[in-house]
């Protein structure tokens, strides 16, 4: 019987383990990128482009359609010559003192008065806010109808109570309070709701133990609810100084592209859009915008400013 002699199988050597690549960052969070694309496609599209754009076209005259011609900073030195762009500046601050301040006060009373309530608070807070949701041109055409100089609502008061009748949309400062009664009536039920969220974060300790010391209300709301509501103050008197200084919607629904009569209704920004599409100056509506916007830096700096004073 024949020995058979085994045959080496030859041993496969052992590989390496195979090493995986770790991804690049950018693969690693490409699908993060590509979810909030879309915000930054349509803020460089909307926001970015026409902003620069702007920038280009404030040096140029240019009608639109022809073409453009550098002119250097004429669109800006003849905003800073034109009478009718200084009535606009002057309007939009009277017009901004005149509601701001009342609008403010109105709103921290009715906030005031609303936290002391226990019960229908839901109620009154949709109430507060209902006119901020409404379509502001729908409110303006409404409140057009109610200034009309023979039949409108604030006159029919005002013959009822035997005093002389306004003419609202034509005398000059009647045009004015006409804007501002508007700003006030649809801003204050919000800035109320803004002045009550910081009354809510007010330990009612405070006030039980003025009640204690025998406070009334009034010593209350001005030793203690003012002074703790300073930053949310703050915080509503730069945002409707904001809002005030870029008024377009009211007077132009009220009085039109130029304000109405003497321009006593017109503000900087519907100066703005009268220069750009109504006598079709682009160049020169582009400028005026640059000139707002650092009107509006100015403001702003010097409100971070007394922020910043009032932290330390």
């Amino acid at each position: 019987m024949s020995s058979v002699s085994p045959i080496a199988i030859p041993q496969r050597q052992a590989r390496p383990d195979t090493v995986v690549k770790p991804k690049s960052t950018f693969r690693k969070y490409l699908p993060m990128y590509l979810s909030i694309a879309p915000y930054f496609i349509i803020f460089l599209a909307f926001s970015i482009i026409p902003t620069i754009f702007s920038l280009y076209l404030a040096f140029q005259k240019w009608d639109g359609i022809g073409q453009m011609t550098f002119i250097g900073f004429n669109n800006f030195t003849f905003a800073f010559n034109d009478p009718k762009f200084g009535i606009a500046i002057l309007n939009t601050f009277e017009i901004w003192f005149m509601s701001t301040i009342p609008m403010l006060f109105l709103a921290l009373i009715m906030a005031f008065l609303l936290n002391q309530r226990t019960r229908s608070k839901f109620a009154y807070q949709i109430a507060y806010f209902l006119p901020n949701i409404t379509s502001i041109v729908a409110i303006t055409l409404i409140f057009n109808s109610f200034f009309g100089a023979q039949f409108g609502l604030f006159n029919t008061v005002l013959t009822a109570l035997h005093l002389p009748a306004v003419q609202w949309l034509s005398d000059f400062w009647a045009m004015k309070w006409a804007i501002a009664i508007l700003v006030i009536w649809r801003w204050v039920g919000y800035n109320a709701l803004v002045y009550m969220a910081g009354l809510q974060s007010i330990p009612s300790d405070f006030y039980e133990a003025a009640r204690m010391d025998g406070a009334n209300t009034i010593n209350i709301f001005t030793r203690i609810t003012v002074p703790l509501l300073r930053p949310v103050i703050l915080f509503t008197v730069i945002s409707s100084t904001l809002g005030g200084l870029t008024l377009f919607t009211e007077p132009k629904i009220l009085y039109g592209d130029n304000g109405g009569v003497g321009n006593q209704g017109l503000t900087m920004s519907l100066y703005q859009y009268w220069q750009s599409f109504s006598t079709y100056h682009y160049g020169y509506g582009a400028a005026v915008s640059w000139i707002m916007f650092f009107i509006l830096l100015a403001f702003t700096f010097i409100n971070w400013k007394i922020v910043q004073r009032g932290d330390n």
